[in-house]
């Protein structure tokens, strides 16, 4: 799979599972996604759903906080992380 396909479906899992509406331009590859000032104001419950829909499609286990909110900080870098441990 390819990055930006990857991209898009991460985007389309995180929209799902958070409930959330993008309005305007689509969601950069490096656009943060978490916190009041982001156009999708991810907050830590977000984080969870996230993180059990990461589990759940590619066996995604995220245990040390500081590392999972380096991962989760863009789409992009999760489809980074991803790609690395290849679990897509």
């Amino acid at each position: 799979m390819t990055r930006e396909a990857l991209i898009a479906e991460l985007t389309a899992l995180i929209l799902e599972v958070t409930d959330k509406r993008l309005e305007g331009a689509p969601l950069g590859a490096d656009e943060p996604i978490f916190g009041s000032k982001t156009r999708l104001a991810l907050d830590s419950l977000d984080a969870l759903q996230v993180s059990m829909a990461l589990l759940k499609r590619y066996r995604l286990r995220l245990a040390d906080s500081k590392e999972t909110r380096r991962i989760l900080s863009s789409v992009g870098s999760l489809a980074d992380h991803l790609l690395k441990e290849q679990k897509v």
